[in-house]
């Protein structure tokens, strides 16, 4: 089957959430997904739930779950140059149908790596694997070589009266 590059992107909620339901559809026909997630750390409760899922579905974080403003100290540029690594590795090993870098736009906005990393990644994808990168502040030149891209936009949200994230809603 032919595989193609999805990006989600946007300010509104649901990136990360539509990148984990398309890994449960896929694990529900058999197929293996690896997720890389940037940025992120600690037990999520999509983390608890696709543990279930574990022999069709590998999830492993490249963070240190902490915002980045101004200046990214090397720590988390190392993390999230290994995750590149990482999925350099997991899309030539044959092993999985499809391969998520979930935040990885953020990664690229926080300058934790270049756009030039994230095109070599896509130009690298084999034939027959779908990649998923999701998160806010896609590039231009990421949306240009993507074959679907979907924007999440904000209209209402009640973090805006100051409702904290609830564990299994919004963590």
């Amino acid at each position: 089957m032919k595989g193609y590059v999805q990006i989600y992107t946007g300010d509104g909620k649901g990136k990360t959430t539509a990148a984990i339901g398309l890994s449960i559809r896929a694990a529900g026909a058999g197929l293996k997904v690896y997720i890389g997630q940037f940025i992120k750390s600690g037990e999520y409760s999509e983390i608890n739930a696709l543990k279930r899922f574990s022999d069709l579905i590998t999830i492993e974080q490249f963070g240190r779950g902490r915002f980045i403003k101004g200046k990214p100290v090397p720590e988390d540029i190392n993390l999230a140059r290994k995750g590149l690594e990482k999925v350099k590795e997991v899309m030539s090993s044959g092993n999985y149908n499809i391969v998520i870098l979930d935040e990885a736009n953020v990664a690229l906005q926080c300058k934790l790596f270049e756009v030039q990393d994230l095109l070599e990644i896509i130009a690298a994808k084999p034939e027959d694997i779908e990649l998923v990168i999701t998160g806010r502040y896609a590039d231009p030149k990421i949306i240009e070589k993507s074959d679907l891209v979907t924007e999440m936009k904000e209209i209402k949200h009640y973090f805006r009266k100051g409702v904290q994230a609830r564990p299994g809603i919004e963590k």
